[in-house]
């Protein structure tokens, strides 16, 4: 029997049809994901709180946390919620609390993010949690929930969770850029590719150990932090310290390559872009197209762009000034962005078209319509209905 073939216009008909029929069933689904998180200041959510450090890495202080959202500060470095809060509140799941939290119940994932953090152990060692440790903090909880739910239930909450990791920050600025003897040792060639390596490494892990679906977010333009501005020798006026943020994009070009062979490499391995560096040189340069009036100064700080890292401390020496309205500003102090930045990111990331081949959104992978794409249809639609060809 000939096997029948159909047109291009019938398959695309399928092809819309199909979409929308999954689209209106899986909109109705409710996500249950969980949601794991390792990293820095962008996405601690008080791990900090919970161990001894110094000022630098803590913000269990006012005026973080002033806008109201929580009842004072709560280790967030923000003037309220940080990214992982809004993409938890999207995911319609809890926040999710610190690892280190007492009492805390992780059914919907685990925070181990702490401020300071690098990728390399040497970073800030001995004042943070580093990203090895980290690790080793997830592979705790795992056997722990293996305890309470069972292997098979416990294997099937990890590998349907979203690992969420930002960190590198702290590698290229308190262990390069600030670093003399770093500089004298290796090249920014070098340094980056020992950075993004042990960070190719952790994914590996966790992969391993049962992650599938990873968010790994990229560099900003590090030189235009307020602080590093203000710390700039090569200008007068304030500019950006471009040679720092060179250096972000060198290690963002090596995470992009390493994300599309790991998904390559690895099956059922999915990743979400975030392509931050772009995204946040945009509102840098037009801070007005995205609600914002200061892109250069911080709203909280001292001396030039409110630059100098003394954001709520209680010393003479440290005295510093907050601006009326955090709203208006990108930064909220001299190296962290304000919560209106946290949650634009959080929505960008959620929806937005993904912009690296085999990429996903995090809307994709909280949700059931993950593994479903064009070319799944037409498969699909071919097969029920005896197709073999689209010719």
């Amino acid at each position: 029997m000939a096997t029948p073939k159909s047109s291009p216009s019938f398959v695309l008909l399928i092809v819309i049809t199909t979409l929308a029929r999954y689209s209106i069933s899986s909109s109705l689904k409710t996500p249950t994901s969980a949601l794991f998180i390792f990293g820095d200041s962008i996405v601690d959510a008080g791990t900090n709180n919970h161990i001894k450090s110094v000022a630098n890495f803590k913000a269990d202080y006012h005026p973080y946390g002033r806008n109201g959202f929580f009842n004072g500060p709560t280790g967030r470095f923000s003037d309220g919620r940080v990214l992982v809060d809004f993409i938890a509140e999207l995911a319609n799941i809890p926040a999710i609390p610190p690892f280190l939290q007492p009492s805390a119940k992780f059914i919907n994932g685990a925070n181990f993010a702490s401020a300071g953090a690098g990728i390399l152990s040497e970073t800030n060692q001995g004042l943070v949690i580093n990203f090895e440790t980290q690790i080793k903090q997830f592979e705790e909880l795992q056997k722990s929930l293996q305890e309470e739910l069972g292997e098979t239930e416990a294997k099937t909450l990890i590998s349907k969770a979203v690992y969420l990791i930002s960190i590198g920050t702290n590698d290229y600025l308190h262990g390069y850029t600030f670093n003399p003897n770093m500089q004298e040792t290796f090249s920014v060639e070098d340094f980056v590719g020992m950075v993004t390596g042990n960070l190719s490494q952790a994914i590996q892990d966790l992969y391993e150990r049962g992650a599938r679906k990873f968010c790994v977010l990229d560099l900003m333009p590090l030189g235009c932090m307020p602080s590093l501005r203000a710390l700039n020798p090569n200008t007068k006026n304030g500019s950006c310290f471009e040679e720092v943020s060179e250096i972000a994009m060198a290690h963002n070009r090596a995470l992009s390559a390493t994300l599309i062979i790991q998904q390559h490499i690895y099956k059922g391995f999915k990743y979400v872009h975030s392509n931050f560096f772009e995204w946040m040189d945009k509102r840098i340069h037009f801070p007005s197209e995205y609600g914002f009036k200061d892109a250069v100064n911080a709203c909280c700080g001292k001396g030039a762009f409110r630059g100098i890292n003394s954001c709520g401390r209680k010393k003479k020496k440290d005295n510093y000034e907050v601006c009326e309205d955090s709203n208006e500003y990108l930064w909220w102090d001299s190296v962290h962005v304000s919560e209106k930045v946290h949650e634009q990111l959080a929505l960008e990331l959620w929806t937005a078209t993904a912009s690296l081949p085999g990429s996903y959104t995090f809307q994709d992978l909280f949700s059931d319509f993950q593994n479903l794409r064009v070319e799944d249809v037409i498969v699909h639609e071919q097969s029920d209905l005896g197709f073999v060809s689209v010719t």
